[in-house]
C-alpha cells in the first residue's frame, strides 16, 4: 500500500506504452472515479492504484475495448491489468464494489471473542446435548406425505444438520390440505409444536432457518414472534437476512387511510430469513465439503439478498413458493455437502430439489399428497 492508502499493482510495460495504448487506457480509466482507481506512469512501468472497483463493470469495459482495438500492445497491457486485479483474493464487498483497502477495518475490535461471549450471556450455557446421531436410512433422501409433528417424533435426537422451511402463511389462501383461517393462538401453537420437534432433531451446531413475512394479516408481527420462540428455547441467534423481492406492486389496492395519518397501511417488498443455531454458533464440517465460493461468501454475508420471487406458482399450483436461489444461498452458506437437510413444510419440494442438486441429503415432509407427488416428480428432473 502506498502513502496515500492505495493498493498498487506494478507492471513493467517497457516499450508497450505507446501513445495509442495510453489513449486506450485513458478512455478506460476516465470512466471511473480517480479516488477508486487510477494509473500512474513511472518510467517504463504502469502502476495501477486501486481502493475499490466494480469488477464486473470493469471487466465488461475491458472486453469492449479489446474488441474495438487491434493494437497488440494495448491488448497485452489491458489483459495484464485485469488479470492482476482478479488475482487479488483479499477484499470486501460494499455497494456492488470490491473494497481492497481497509475492508476489514470494522472487524479490528479488541477482545472481540470475550465481548461476543459476554453479549451472549446465559444463552452460551447450552441446554442441549452435544452428542449427534445419524438419521435412520429409511428417512434419508425421502419425501414423505404425512403430519410433520407425528413423523418427526419418530426421529432420533440430534440427527439433522439444517432445517430450512417457510411455514404456511395465514392469509386465507387456498392451501390444498390446511385450512388457513384458524385463530392466531392456535396457529402459533401448532407451528411451535412442530418447531420444538425440529429443535430436538437438529444436531448440536445445526442451523434452524425460517423464511417468514414481516406481518401476517391483522398486524401480527410474525418474524418477531417466531424469533422470540427460538430465543425462549435457548437457541442462539445466528442472524437475520432481509430477502428483498423488489415486489413494488404488492398490495396497491390496500392503502389503509388514504392520504391520512389516521391508519396508513405499510407495504413490504421483503421477507425475513431468521437463522438460529443449536448449542454453538460454530458448525463442524469437512473443509472439502464447503462448496461456497469466495465471491458468493463475501456477497451473501451482507445480509440483504435481492432475489426475485418465484414466478412458477401457477405451474406448480402452489400459492406461496420461495425461489430456488433463496434455498441455494441458505444451504451453501449454512451447511456442507452431504449434510442432512429437513423441511417439515416441504410443499412442492423447493428445499429437497435444491438439496439434491447441491449434493446434500434430505428429508421433506408435507401433509398434502398432491404437493408430495409434485415434489417427487421435481426430484427426478434434478440434474447432478
Amino acid at each position: 500500500m502506498d502513502k496515500n492508502g492505495y493498493k498498487v499493482i506494478n507492471m513493467n510495460a517497457g516499450l508497450m506504452v505507446d501513445n495509442d495504448t495510453k489513449k486506450i487506457l485513458s478512455t478506460l480509466f476516465s470512466k471511473y472515479d480517480k479516488e477508486d482507481i487510477h494509473l500512474v506512469y513511472v518510467g517504463e512501468s504502469i502502476n495501477t492504484h486501486i481502493k475499490s472497483l466494480d469488477l464486473d463493470r470493469f471487466s465488461s469495459d475491458v472486453d469492449s475495448l479489446l474488441k474495438e482495438n487491434t493494437n497488440k500492445n494495448a491488448h497485452v497491457v489491458l489483459n495484464n491489468i485485469i488479470s492482476s486485479i482478479k488475482s487479488i483474493k483479499s477484499y470486501g464487498i460494499k455497494g456492488g464494489k470490491r473494497i481492497y483497502v481497509d475492508y476489514d477495518k470494522e472487524r479490528k475490535v479488541k477482545n472481540r471473542k470475550d465481548k461476543e461471549n459476554n453479549r451472549r450471556g446465559v444463552a452460551r450455557i447450552s441446554r442441549y446435548s452435544n452428542i449427534n446421531n445419524e438419521l435412520p436410512k429409511e428417512y434419508e433422501d425421502k419425501i414423505i406425505c404425512g403430519d410433520s409433528l407425528e413423523l418427526m417424533k419418530k426421529l432420533p435426537d440430534n440427527c439433522v444438520d439444517l432445517i430450512f422451511t417457510s411455514p404456511p402463511y395465514n392469509f386465507g389462501m387456498e392451501y390444498t390440505s390446511n385450512k388457513d383461517d384458524h385463530n392466531w393462538d392456535s396457529y402459533f401453537k401448532q407451528l411451535f409444536d412442530i418447531f420444538d420437534e425440529g429443535i430436538r432433531v437438529l444436531k448440536y451446531g445445526g442451523r434452524f432457518v425460517v423464511n417468514i413475512q414481516p406481518l401476517f394479516s391483522d398486524y401480527i408481527p410474525s418474524h418477531h414472534i417466531v424469533s422470540k420462540f427460538f430465543l425462549d428455547r435457548g437457541m442462539l441467534w445466528k442472524g437475520e437476512i432481509l430477502w428483498e423481492k423488489n415486489n413494488y406492486n404488492c398490495k396497491y389496492t390496500s392503502w389503509g387511510s388514504w392520504k391520512s395519518p389516521s391508519s396508513p397501511y405499510l407495504k413490504y417488498t421483503w421477507e425475513f430469513v431468521e437463522v438460529f443455531a443449536k448449542g454453538t454458533l460454530k458448525k463442524e464440517g469437512v473443509k472439502e465439503n464447503a462448496d461456497i465460493s469466495a465471491d458468493e461468501f463475501k456477497k451473501w454475508v451482507v445480509a440483504k439478498w435481492s432475489i426475485a420471487p418465484e414466478r412458477r406458482m401457477k405451474q406448480f399450483d402452489h400459492p406461496a413458493m420461495f425461489p430456488e436461489e433463496l434455498a441455494s444461498r441458505v444451504m451453501k452458506l449454512f451447511s456442507f455437502k452431504n449434510d442432512i437437510i429437513l423441511d417439515p413444510f416441504n410443499g412442492v419440494g423447493t428445499t429437497t430439489s435444491v438439496a439434491k442438486r447441491l449434493e446434500r441429503r434430505y428429508l421433506g415432509i408435507d401433509i398434502s399428497k398432491k404437493y408430495c407427488d409434485k415434489a417427487i416428480k421435481r426430484l427426478k428432473e434434478v440434474l447432478l
